[in-house]
Order: structure tokens, then sequence, then C-alpha cells
């Protein structure tokens, strides 16, 4: 029996299962990548960081080039490019250098002190003991409460008649806490650290649940002691999460703004309490110069991305 072949409609092709795909639906495919669903679902979130980030930022930096200054809606007014004139000015003024001073001594205080304490919690709460599970949100309640409501209990306990000063006496400082040069900024840290920990000790409990027991078994075994297996097994265990932690210590030092303004009333005394996000808030809202505002903020992004990057790098080493 003679089989007469049957032509290909002309136009149509027909990939072996070794052929590659062509040039064009190998490039759609990289660029969706193995799971195109996911772009639809991050698309939403995507769009959200663009608009409240990544535009604002933008603007910022585009501002902080510009002899910009706030006019009426719909009037047209000249705003100049100035270059660096604005960098040159804030990095020269007195008040922001004491401001990026105030936020590193604020982050050298802050930064270890969280992370100590919250893996320490967290290892601790990690335990099987009794209430575990109302001692994690007793240390979690801080965090979700609001800072108004924080701010009245501390200055109870911390202003000049509080009820720390009664406690101590004689021994109390002099000039008071929040008032007093040397000790504002520093008790702001710990209020900092205070409210923030619970989030932190939950990214370390999370952490905690991915260290396998074996390797607390096997420490156990050698004759390890409970310190040894702490410094052995779950510090290096929980490395990830640590970096996190210190990266968003960072990210929350650099953006201080409602303890100051409201504990020490605006930075007092003297500058002393000062933050970078309050001394922008101060000339751009305040003083009328948004410009100045928006250099102090650029800065502030750039050395806020340098020190993550080296907390990174050092944390992450082997």
């Amino acid at each position: 029996m003679t089989t007469v072949p049957v032509a290909e409609p002309r136009g149509s092709a027909t990939l072996t299962p070794d052929e590659p795909p062509p040039a064009p639906r190998r490039r759609l495919a990289t660029l969706l990548g193995r799971q195109p669903l996911g772009l639809a679902f991050a698309a939403p979130y995507a769009a959200f960081l663009a608009v409240v980030f990544a535009y604002p930022l933008g603007l910022a930096v585009w501002i902080s080039f510009h002899d910009y200054f706030f006019a009426a809606p719909g009037a047209e007014v000249e705003r100049p490019f100035v270059g660096l004139d604005n960098y040159k000015t804030v990095l020269g003024d007195p008040d922001v250098q004491q401001a990026f001073g105030n936020v590193v001594e604020f982050l050298l205080i802050n930064v270890p002190l969280t992370v100590v304490l919250a893996l320490v919690l967290a290892s601790a709460l990690n335990a099987a003991v009794r209430g575990r599970s109302f001692l994690r949100v007793a240390y979690y309640v801080p965090y979700v409460t609001a800072s108004v409501a924080l701010v009245a209990v501390w200055l109870f306990l911390f202003s000049q008649g509080g009820f720390v000063n009664q406690l101590l006496g004689g021994l109390a400082p002099d000039p008071s806490w929040l008032v007093n040069k040397g000790l504002a900024m520093p008790l702001i840290a710990v209020f900092v650290t205070w409210k923030q920990l619970g989030f932190s000790v939950l990214l370390y409990l999370a952490a905690l649940q991915n260290v396998p027991r074996e390797l607390y078994e096997s420490a156990s075994s050698d004759g390890a002691s409970r310190i040894r297996q702490f410094w052995h097994v779950t510090v290096p265990g929980v490395r990830p999460a640590t970096t996190l932690v210190v990266i968003l210590a960072t990210i929350t030092g650099a953006n201080l703004f409602t303890e100051p303004y409201l504990l020490t009333n605006g930075g007092g005394p003297n500058g002393a309490s000062a933050s970078p996000v309050l001394v922008m808030y101060q000339k751009g809202i305040e003083q009328g110069s948004p410009d100045l505002a928006a250099a102090i903020g650029v800065v502030l992004v750039i050395g806020v991305l340098m020190i993550s990057l080296v907390n990174k790098k050092i944390l992450e080493r082997d």
C-alpha cells in the first residue's frame, strides 16, 4: 500500500523537543521568569513602592539640586539649578552636623543593645518555659502600641519630678534625664530599643526554628555547656536574622523623629537629641527651605545604604 505524504500548511512550523524556542519567545520567558503569575501578585506592591518611595526619593534628589521653595498652587515660578550649593550649605551647618553625630551615638547604643537583648530573650522564649506564649505577646505589645502613649509613660517616669527621680532621691541626675545634654540621646536610644524589641524577638524566634536540634544534641554530647552551645550553635545559626535585625535597627535610627520631638520637646537641650529627620522637618516645614531639607534627606539615604552594606558584609562573611 502506497502512502501519500501530506504537505503541511505553508507558514506553520513544528518544534522538535530538542529544538530551542524562537528568540522572541526566549526573551519573553527570560523577562517573565519561571513563574509569570508571581509578577501579577507582586505588581500591586511594586506600584506602591514606586508611588510612595521611588517617586518621592527621585523628587527629593531633584529638589536638592535646585533653589526650591514653596509657592501657591498653580503659580509658575523659576527654580534655578544650583548644583551642590545646597549640600555645601547643609554639610557646613553646625545643627546638621550635630544631628548626624546624635544619630551615630543613637546607633552605637541602640543596635548592639537590640541585637543582644533580642537574641537572648528569643533563646529563652524558645525553650520550654511556662507562660511562653504570654511572654511572647508581652514583649510584642510595646511595638504595636502608639508612640504617643508610650512617650507619656516615659515622661511620667523620667521627667524632673518623675517616678524614677523620686526613687533615686539625691542620686537623681541634675539636670534631669530628658533635659540633660549627656543623657537625653542615650535615654531615647533605650526607649526605642524597648519599643522595637518585640519585633526583633519575633524575627529571632522564627530563625531559631530553622536551627537543627541535632546540633544542640551533638554539642551537648561533646560536653559543651549552655553558654558554649549559645555561642557556637545559636549565634551562627541565626546569622541571617542578625543581619536583618541590624539593618532594620539602622533604618529605624536613621528615621528617628517622633521620640526626640515628643520626649525632649523638639531635640533639646540645645539640639543634643535632634535627629537628621527632625532637622529636615525644622528646615523644610518650619523654616521654609525644602531644598536644604531634601539635601539632608539624600545625604541620610546614602549614609544608611553605606552603613547597611558594611554591616551586611561584616555579618555575612564566613
